[in-house]
């Protein structure tokens, strides 16, 4: 009796090969994206940096990253978000602005904390008025899962 009640107790489970992922799978693929866009992200302002602010002036330069860094970005999401396994439009939303904010704050403390940049520096970052576009690159960012996932086809019956 007890091994019929535990075999039945396995059945209910979820099967590991379930297409779907389960939601400690989902937290840690989230997470890896986070990690892998913060990486690609502070490469791509390294080489801005090193390569394109002493050729073209750093006003020129960052236009150019705007268009460059979220090319970069929707990259990374067209190679790790369908791993997540969202289809519908408003969790890809959800990761969308799960990794916004993730970079917004990890800008931040980038700069506080390895740059040492003053909070009114940090602020400007943020301001397109300034010449910085960093925030638009993070609404973009928002847009990036659901797009990777769109385009691909993959867009279940609650997308847009």
């Amino acid at each position: 009796m007890r091994q019929a009640s535990s075999e039945n107790a396995r059945q209910t489970q979820k099967s590991p090969a379930s297409s779907e992922p389960s939601m400690p799978d989902e937290l840690i693929r989230i997470l890896a994206l986070c990690v892998a866009l913060a990486g690609f992200e502070t490469l791509h302002g390294i080489a801005r940096a090193a390569l394109l602010v002493p050729r073209i002036g750093k006003q020129r330069a960052l236009k150019v990253a705007i268009v460059t860094g979220s090319l970069l970005a929707f990259a990374v999401c067209w190679w790790l978000v369908p791993a997540i396994g969202y289809r519908d439009a408003l969790p890809l939303f959800g990761v969308g602005l799960t990794i916004a904010l993730f970079m917004a704050s990890f800008d931040i403390v980038l700069a506080r904390r390895l740059l040492h940049r003053p909070w009114r520096r940090i602020l400007e970052d943020f301001d397109p008025r300034s010449g910085n576009y960093l925030s638009l690159g993070l609404l973009l960012m928002v847009t990036f899962p659901y797009l990777s996932v769109r385009l691909r086809g993959w867009c279940g019956p609650g997308s847009l």
